[in-house]
């Protein structure tokens, strides 16, 4: 017996990132990692930094680079609202890298303020998923 697909959508604050039916979607719960699979439970959680893998229903995987946002899904309807997503595709790994080295640079400076502490380590966090999902 075939199982209903999953009609996802994703959307970042500048652009409609993704729309189609899947089989699965994986993706990064602030509690931790969830899978979402035909019929599930009504559920809706705050996403962190990390993976996002699409399971199409053609075969496809699709893996994106996410940094936080909302997920909600009902009756086979699932929504990611993101904060910052890229594909594998978009990702330029040196860019990337440059990113990643300005926010070390930034945080090993000895006057360095709370606020920029935080970011600088916000930064690291999310250049270093970006680098971990481009590799895969």
């Amino acid at each position: 017996m075939e199982t209903a697909p999953i009609n996802l959508e994703i959307v970042s604050p500048d652009r409609k990132v993704y729309s189609g039916e899947v089989k699965s979607v994986s993706a990064p719960g602030i509690e931790g990692g969830f899978q979402i699979l035909s019929n599930h439970a009504p559920y809706v959680t705050t996403l962190g930094i990390g993976k996002v893998k699409i399971e199409e229903t053609g075969g496809n995987s699709i893996v994106y680079a996410i940094s936080g946002g909302i997920f909600e899904v009902n009756k086979n309807k699932a929504t990611i609202l993101a904060e910052s997503i890229e594909s594998q595709e978009e990702i330029d790994e040196d860019k990337v890298k440059a990113a990643l080295a300005r926010a070390q640079e930034l945080l090993n400076r000895e006057e360095i303020t709370k606020d920029d502490k935080e970011k600088a380590k916000m930064d690291i966090e999310e250049n270093k998923n970006k680098l971990k999902v481009v590799k895969e």
